[in-house]
């Protein structure tokens, strides 16, 4: 870790190759250069942070409210105050949801979810991004539609599953289309923009749904009818909206509606190849993809996004039920008091990533989230005064949404190919969806009032994340000085080296 340190210091030789590889393109102009990437930004990032919150909201909107928690966590554990009116509302009754059936379509999302991730990103590559993602949003609006048109939770069981298969294809192909028009010193900021846009803005979906739950009664249908109707509607529109915006990957981004300009296509095909030369995809061969599961690094990459994703699943169930029952807050002030929780992880989230592609380097970032995230469960779950046990859940809220999209670039910017990006972006994402269902039983009832084994679930993830950017960064380092010496080849690439 001291040679790291030393290392951030001798910043200049990096600076100057960003400032070549900035300069080094066929454009006479450097304001052409970033007009493109601000089209690039607009059609890419923005798109997909809207359509990302469509994702974030149809996910959540099944669930019980705060009120309900204490009835049906001996059934199934505690769960998210943002997933709760469609329960609340009537769905309970309406579908005779009786013993372990609500548990079970909380949780068969996460299964398929999680096992369809590799081939999805393998679809996504071959149908391009603007069908594909404008697809599956598509089907699974028509999804959600379906929940709200149900008369038994058994069937409502088949749906939860093609939520998982569908929703399974849009975050990792969105990660990997983003690492794909993009040089890795530019990366940062662009998946902070993309996943705290979409998750600030689905923080929000509650009241949304909460709104819908009062048309009860409207065109002969219940309340949690509407939830479901209208949210998939609009998800729907968003899709065929989406459809004329999204935009292919790099080489292929003249047949997106006359997107970009021959020679500002040309200039970013540029960039990348001297950036990383993995812009041309080669023939897809299930073997060589299967194979990219034996580098150890991907399984480090996939791990630190997982246990990052525990600790904001397990905040977002969690937080809630501290703000009302420990700190004495009502239902409506618990619902208010969390939004400036994440709108000060937003806020940091964005600022890291902005210096962060700045100055080149990601580790000190990522290891700072994880020491506020300790730091936030300790005040949390330990302190006694109200507001330093509210500090805390600033703490641990900003650290671990933080880390998220740092997570994302830290991967993209040290791997090479483009079935590799696709295979490690489907590996992290589907590790995220294995800490979401840890995230979401791991604040237990029988646990309260002090929530320990909650607590030190959350530490322990953080911790572990700790280590493992320790372990990759320092691999990385040696690695760098190797190939500097002129002894290692890294990543198949000459002149290629880590970003740490």
């Amino acid at each position: 870790m001291v040679s790291l340190i030393e290392d951030v210091a001798k910043k200049s030789e990096h600076e100057e190759t960003l400032s070549a590889l900035e300069l080094d393109v066929d454009v006479s102009d450097q304001c052409q250069v970033n007009r493109t990437k601000r089209k690039i930004d607009l059609r890419i990032c923005i798109v997909l942070g809207v359509m990302y919150t469509a994702s974030l909201i149809d996910r959540v909107n099944l669930p019980v409210s705060t009120s309900s928690l204490w009835n049906l966590s001996a059934t199934f554990g505690n769960v998210g105050s943002e997933e709760q009116n469609a329960y609340v509302a009537g769905m309970r009754t309406d579908l005779d949801l009786q013993g372990n059936a609500y548990s079970l379509l909380i949780l068969l999302f996460f299964p398929f979810y999680i096992l369809f991730q590799p081939p999805m990103t393998v679809i996504a590559r071959k149908l391009r991004p603007r069908r594909f993602l404008s697809g599956i949003v598509t089907a699974w609006g028509l999804v959600i539609v379906g929940h709200g048109l149900v008369q038994s939770w058994r069937s409502m069981l088949a749906l939860r599953c093609l939520l998982g298969i569908f929703e399974a294809g849009f975050f990792s192909s969105c990660v990997h289309l983003l690492s794909s028009w993009y040089i890795r010193a530019e990366v940062a900021k662009r998946n902070a923009a993309f996943y705290l846009l979409g998750s600030f803005i689905a923080g929000f979906g509650g009241i949304l749904a909460y709104g819908l739950s009062k048309m009860d009664g409207v065109g002969g249908h219940a309340g949690w009818r509407w939830i479901f109707l209208l949210e998939g509607i609009i998800t729907i529109a968003f899709a065929l909206i989406a459809y004329f915006l999204i935009v292919d990957f790099p080489e292929e981004a003249q047949k997106s509606w006359k997107f970009l300009q021959e020679d500002e296509i040309k200039a970013v095909i540029d960039r990348l190849n001297r950036d990383r030369q993995d812009v041309t995809t080669s023939p897809f061969k299930l073997g060589s993809y299967l194979r990219n599961a034996l580098d150890w690094k991907i399984w480090f990459f996939a791990a630190n996004f997982g246990l990052s994703s525990v600790v904001t699943y397990s905040v977002a169930y969690f937080l809630p039920i501290v703000l009302r029952e420990g700190l004495g807050f009502s239902e409506a002030a618990s619902q208010c008091l969390s939004t400036p929780c994440y709108v000060f992880a937003s806020i940091l989230g964005f600022s890291e990533s902005i210096i962060s592609d700045r100055i080149g380097l990601r580790t000190p970032f990522l290891l700072f989230n994880c020491v506020i995230e300790v730091i936030g469960v300790v005040v949390l779950g330990y302190a006694k005064p109200s507001g330093i046990r509210y500090f805390g859940a600033f703490l641990i809220i900003a650290g671990a949404n933080s880390n998220i999209p740092l997570s994302l670039t830290y991967q993209a910017n040290n791997i090479r190919g483009v079935w590799k990006r696709a295979f490690c972006s489907a590996t992290i994402v589907g590790a995220g969806g294995i800490g979401g269902i840890i995230g979401s039983l791991t604040f237990r009832d029988q646990d309260a009032p002090t929530y320990r084994p909650g607590l030190y679930t959350c530490i322990t993830a953080a911790c572990v994340t700790f280590i493992s950017v320790c372990t990759t960064s320092t691999y990385f380092f040696v690695q760098n000085k190797k190939q500097k010496e002129g002894k290692v080849v890294i990543e198949g690439l000459e002149g290629f080296r880590y970003t740490y």
